[in-house]
């Protein structure tokens, strides 16, 4: 192994035992092979023996190396560098990844990157991840189209996440459904939307969301002869009105609806509804319970890692379902 160049940023121990995991993982140290002496490790990388000791020592935890004192250290077992890329921060890919990571024997090193819907991030994140992973868990650029930078992916190493309203039959695939699954949610609590007499949906202009949930809302208050309401402007926003419930994408629009309500002394559940889509712990105690539009993204973590290990092609939209609370 060629010499390591160390920065003060990282830990050298870390460093190292990465770098030979790395090299595992593309086949460059094969099982069977013998890894560098101690001293001879510590002279080539110009670190201490017990930096050397103690990063091998973090390879035997991970199930990759052992040694005995007729052979020094040798490669047992297989590394599996995992690319976990998703498109940006929130409690609910949070559980994503700790259900996703959870799932994965201790030999699977899980790299978590957010693209931030910033397309030449994606691509270049994607571009520079070639050889570097066993497989990649991606959440696509946008629910319309295929991502061409992931065309360079072998389709048997790409597992795609949440977004999929393209053609994607030649790739594995955990998925929601924006449309259909949404209007039907939407369908299950027309009882108790009954005594709003309209239905706003806020949907900035700037959200990432998909816009098709937009003309599955519309059809849903027009089938059922409800007054409706798209915000898409913050200019538009005019307060919280008595009798209107309010279906909202962004914690933030949440936080607005809440704080606008008290404000007017208006009771949510009763004066106004309050729909989230999403759901996270939190929405269970905020103001006695806030009813949730969301898919279990803890299982889509859970799936994909069986798809990682098990490494057997998937296709599947996960279920979209109504947690009712007393907010409507």
């Amino acid at each position: 192994m060629s010499q390591i160049k160390f920065s003060n940023s990282s830990s050298k121990i870390k460093i190292l035992a990465d770098r030979i995991s790395l090299s595992i993982m593309q086949g460059k140290l094969k099982v069977g092979d013998n890894l560098q002496s101690i001293n001879e490790a510590s002279s080539n990388h110009k670190v201490s023996r017990d930096t050397v000791f103690k990063a091998y020592n973090e390879l035997k935890k991970r199930g990759l190396i052992d040694s005995t004192p007729q052979k020094g250290y040798f490669v047992t077992g297989q590394v599996n560098r995992i690319l976990l890329l998703l498109d940006t921060y929130s409690s609910f890919k949070q559980n994503l990844y700790h259900r996703f990571v959870a799932n994965l024997p201790d030999n699977y090193k899980v790299d978590l990157i957010f693209h931030q819907y910033n397309e030449h991030l994606f691509e270049t994140i994607v571009r520079e991840s070639i050889g570097n992973y066993s497989m990649y868990v991606v959440m696509n650029f946008s629910n319309e189209h295929f991502s061409d930078a992931l065309k360079i992916i072998p389709s048997n190493k790409l597992l795609l996440l949440d977004f999929g309203n393209f053609e994607k039959s030649s790739y594995s695939y955990i998925c929601q459904d924006f449309d259909k699954s949404f209007y039907d949610c939407l369908c299950s609590c027309k009882n108790s939307l009954q005594k709003y007499r309209k239905f706003s949906f806020v949907f900035p202009e700037e959200l990432c969301h998909p816009i098709s949930s937009i003309d599955y809302f519309v059809r849903f208050c027009k089938e059922n002869n409800f007054a409706f309401e798209v915000f898409r402007k913050d200019s538009d926003w005019h307060g919280v009105e008595a009798g209107t419930v309010y279906l909202c994408i962004l914690p933030e629009d949440m936080v607005k609806i809440i704080k606008d309500a008290d404000a007017s002394r208006l009771s949510i559940g009763s004066d106004i509804g309050l729909i989230a889509y999403n759901d996270n712990p939190i929405l269970e105690v905020i103001e006695n319970g806030v009813s949730a539009i969301s898919i279990d993204f803890g299982l889509m973590g859970e799936m994909a890692a069986r798809f990682v290990t098990a490494k057997q092609p998937v296709q599947e939209y996960l279920p979209t379902k109504l947690i009712l609370r007393k907010s409507i």
